[in-house]
């Protein structure tokens, strides 16, 4: 079976008996294999967190006067929490069926009885190895096609060194199922983001549902969430699926999440913890499998703090948080950007435009954009329905109201601008942070919220 060396597997050898290690050790060796040996349960466990190993081959028993193979058995369960593709290979000199079943369930992909035949022992390691081997490379071959089908959505455009850390953690993180909190002010692209975690997720062939929970008011709330049965409440008509149930097998988006009411909180609370939930007006107990993505602008530590949102549920929503920086901080992405929406936006509109002309470009550049990428996407769009030649003017952008200097006085604007004006200061003011800007606005978040929308901030 010798491996050439350049394909040289790495075999973690693990036995309380010299002897037996070193007969492991000499054998491998001979056929082309790496190897590193250990004595007990915590050795495998510290071998495998730190190292990659082709495949592990392990006796079931390190206890003296130990027979049961229960030390053995307990360690399986672990080994496949750390890496369910590794292939484990058991060996015992009290073998018996039962124990070779059980071996299998937890998770041993074959049983070796000592003493063993030195040609059978290397016919299994070998097989073993080369199935894990395909295992891996399916792996890839699956994500690569994820990535492959996620292209045509939306997608994150950045270079800047501000975006560096978000890029590599939604990589990392988008193709499992870990609930993620996406934080940032607003517009800054949040949504973006679970989308593209979603895209790049096992789920990707499923529904991604979005629901924008902050906007839902007591009464509705858990009907939208959970569903309801004909009859549950006065206009309850007919059945209906809550979005929770759409999202079966995919993703559920729950957008402005710190806005939602303790009690609410509680009430989501539970689904996340028991992964179980009924229909308002309903006894019966659904299961859901969904990944749950949120977002919100707002600083949910201080939210806890304050006593307004719950510790616990936190835990249950950010077991990864993704930051997304201001667009004030990622000034390098504004081009790209920009071009990016010139080009969805000309062709939307049937429109010839081949770019900004500088003074454009670096108005664009250096302006503060306090609704962030949103807000640069509705400026391009203005632009291009504003652009009378093949390239995009200042002039057209419509910039002027919010600028630091040389914008028109306060009388000279209309009542719409003004308040777009104003509300853009106080988003600027405060950083993007909602609550602190509608407070010095004299607004409640619901009504900014529908200033924000009106105004395409």
């Amino acid at each position: 079976m010798r491996f050439p060396d350049s394909s040289a597997p790495r075999i973690l050898i693990a036995d309380d008996q010299p002897d037996v290690r070193e007969a492991l050790r000499m054998l491998l060796k001979s056929e082309g294999c790496q190897t590193e040996t250990v004595s007990s349960p915590a050795g495998i466990l510290h071998a495998v967190e730190n190292a990659e190993f082709d495949a592990v081959l392990m006796d079931l028993n390190y206890a003296r006067d130990t027979t049961s193979g229960e030390e053995g058995l307990d360690l399986l369960t672990r080994l496949q929490a750390l890496d369910a593709a590794l292939p484990v290979i058991v060996m015992t000199a009290w073998g018996s069926v039962e124990l070779a079943v059980e071996a299998m369930r937890r998770g041993a992909r074959d049983f070796i009885q000592k003493p063993w035949e030195n040609p059978r022992l290397l016919s299994i390691v070998k097989t073993q190895i080369e199935l894990a081997q395909a295992l891996r490379r399916t792996h890839r071959l699956e994500a690569e096609n994820r990535l492959l089908r996620a292209e045509g959505r939306p997608m994150l455009i950045a270079e800047s060194a501000a975006m560096r850390p978000v890029l590599d953690l939604v990589a990392r993180v988008g193709p499992s199922d870990a609930n993620v909190l996406v934080t940032g002010e607003h517009g800054t692209g949040k949504e973006v983001v679970a989308k593209t975690l979603h895209a790049l997720s096992g789920r990707s062939g499923k529904i991604m549902v979005t629901i924008n929970v902050g906007g839902l008011s007591e009464g509705v709330f858990e009907s939208e969430l959970f569903g309801h049965v004909r009859g549950a409440f006065t206009d309850a008509k007919t059945d209906r699926v809550g979005r929770f149930e759409m999202a079966e097998g995919g993703t559920l988006f729950l957008d402005e999440i710190a806005n939602i009411s303790l009690g609410l909180q509680a009430k989501l609370l539970r689904v996340l913890e028991t992964g179980e939930m009924e229909r308002v007006g309903s006894s019966k107990t659904r299961r859901m499998d969904v990944r749950i993505l949120s977002a919100t602008n707002a600083g949910l530590q201080e939210e806890v703090a304050a006593g307004r949102f719950r510790q616990d549920l936190l835990f249950r929503l950010n077991t990864i948080e993704i930051h997304l920086p201001p667009l004030r901080d990622r000034r390098e992405d504004i081009p790209l950007l920009a071009t990016h929406f010139l080009r969805l936006d000309a062709q939307r509109y049937r429109k010839v435009l081949t770019g900004f002309d500088p003074p454009a470009m670096q108005s664009l550049v250096e302006y503060a954009w306090p609704g962030n990428v949103r807000e640069l996407s509705h400026a391009v769009e203005r632009a291009v329905l504003m652009a009378q030649g093949t390239m995009v003017k200042s002039s057209d952008l419509g910039l002027r109201s919010a600028s630091a200097s040389g914008g028109p006085r306060l009388e000279e604007l209309s009542l719409d601008d003004a308040e777009r004006l104003l509300v853009q200061k106080a988003l600027g003011r405060f950083e993007g942070n909602v609550s602190a800007a509608a407070r010095s606005l004299g607004l409640s978040r619901s009504g900014l919220y529908r200033r924000l929308q009106k105004f395409g901030l």
